[in-house]
């Protein structure tokens, strides 16, 4: 006979599960992230195109853009891609291409739409026009360190299609900039790391290192016109060309200065969004990437004070294990960030759940359908 109790333990035990889950992605990313890498076979001293769309001032840009000309290496070209010949950005980066005259760097004005995608249509231009044939396309809120480029070549392995970079929120300035700090990088970066560590490598379109020859050979960047989201289609070209998607060992930061509530939940519903339509399977089971919420529910429904003690003890686990991980790796660390964690799993489940109810997102001002267009992926 089934007690009333069976269904509280089974929450209980689906908790359990659900740790030993994260604690599993925790310690996947935490051996993977600035590990001693297996050899590169990037070719030594290769030159190397930066594409960079630019489009509107931010609080950052100049901090970000300028670190792209202070890379420490030796032959590389900087190609700034903006759609409008009046867009504010433009007296900034001519200001900074005149500071630093020893830098190959020029601005190619217009788009191609080729795409939904702004950015995508913003790069084509720039893709054409560069000079070598290792081109990185970095978006323009990337702050660079001097070995940028270095560590980009040094994942490329003989089975790699695509070098990229998962952001980690820094500089944050009020709680909500923490929040996106908070699903930024022990969440989202994590699981990233940890799917890359068993093969499941995700593209991420912050910072993408192309061998020019092989995309060109599935399609050139317009293949990237296949899904909204010019990663989610770099994640598809790579795969069915039989290639692998690697990650840095170590990502470079996003500095993200002030944000509102609403900047921040319209960013993350636009980016679940996005993740649902592109790759639906994987989408489904986020809505248990947060322990806090399947916990309290489960609390509230057992009467047994030395099982709501365990769940408790869960939360504060995976939370510690978090705080761990962004010690290791060098990320953002503040007594307001177990703050920020609970803020984060709360907003889960509705940030899951709006993601299903509509497939159009709202980015710069513009509004954009997401739809994928089956046909376009070519293996090499």
């Amino acid at each position: 006979m089934i007690s009333a109790l069976d269904g509280p333990f089974l929450a209980f035990v689906g908790c359990l599960a659900m740790l030993l889950v994260n604690l599993v992605s925790l310690s996947l990313a935490g051996l993977r992230l600035r590990r001693a890498m297996p050899r590169s076979i990037f070719p030594e001293d290769a030159p190397v195109s930066l594409i960079r769309p630019i489009c509107g001032l931010e609080r950052f840009s100049e901090e970000t853009l300028e670190s792209g000309f202070r890379l420490a290496y030796r032959d590389y070209e900087l190609i700034f891609c903006v759609a409008d010949a009046g867009d504010p950005v433009l007296p900034l980066v001519q200001r900074l291409i005149a500071k630093h005259p020893h830098v190959a760097a020029r601005i190619i004005v217009g788009e191609e739409r080729i795409s939904d995608n702004p950015k995508l249509n913003n790069c084509v231009r720039g893709w054409d026009a560069a000079a070598h044939d290792w081109i990185v396309l970095a978006d323009s809120n990337v702050l660079m360190p001097p070995d940028y480029l270095q560590s980009l070549q040094a994942a490329w392995r003989p089975d790699t299609g695509l070098v990229c970079a998962t952001p980690i929120g820094a500089q944050p300035d009020g709680f909500w900039a923490l929040v996106e700090c908070a699903f930024l990088n022990t969440l989202q970066a994590r699981w990233q790391y940890a799917g890359e560590a068993v093969g499941l490598g995700f593209a991420q379109g912050k910072s993408m290192l192309w061998h020019r020859p092989f995309l060109n050979s599935v399609g050139g960047i317009r293949a990237l016109a296949l899904e909204i989201a010019e990663d989610a289609a770099a994640t598809k070209v790579v795969r069915a060309a039989g290639r692998r998607v690697n990650l840095v060992a170590a990502p470079f930061s996003q500095p993200l200065g002030r944000r509102s509530f609403a900047e921040m939940w319209s960013r993350q519903i636009r980016w679940a969004r996005l993740r649902r339509v592109t790759f639906p399977l994987f989408f489904a089971p986020e809505i248990l990437s947060g322990m806090l919420v399947p916990c309290l529910l489960t609390a509230s429904a057992i009467g047994s004070a030395e099982m709501v003690l365990g769940l408790g003890l869960m939360v504060a686990v995976i939370y510690g294990g978090e705080l761990a991980l962004a010690a290791r790796a060098g990320w953002l660390r503040s007594p307001m960030l177990l703050a920020a964690f609970i803020a984060r799993d709360l907003l889960i489940p509705f940030v899951w759940s709006m993601a299903w109810m509509r497939s159009d997102v709202v980015w710069r001002g513009n509004a954009m359908a997401i739809e994928t267009k089956p046909g376009r992926v070519r293996t090499a």
